[in-house]
């Protein structure tokens, strides 16, 4: 795949792909663990998911700076180890 995108993209492609798959993952087992394997899992984890990423993308952005901080706050740098 050829990049298509400026590196200012990058934090937002990031959040983008993170929190849409961690919500496809995170509600699928929820909603199998609710319904089981039902003729309605497709469909409720689809709803599930739209509904999760709605809300995972803009959080990921802006909590994203704060965990890169608490990181380096609880990590050791190169130079002091």
């Amino acid at each position: 795949m050829r990049p298509f995108l400026p590196p200012k993209a990058a934090p937002i492609a990031f959040g983008l792909l993170l929190s849409g798959l961690m919500t496809f993952i995170v509600s699928g087992i929820a909603t199998f663990n609710a319904l089981g394997l039902s003729d309605q899992l497709p469909g409720k984890w689809m709803s599930a998911w739209g509904a999760s990423w709605v809300v995972a993308f803009p959080v990921v952005l802006f909590v994203a700076p704060f965990v890169r901080w608490l990181v380096g706050r609880l990590t050791v740098k190169p130079d002091q180890a």
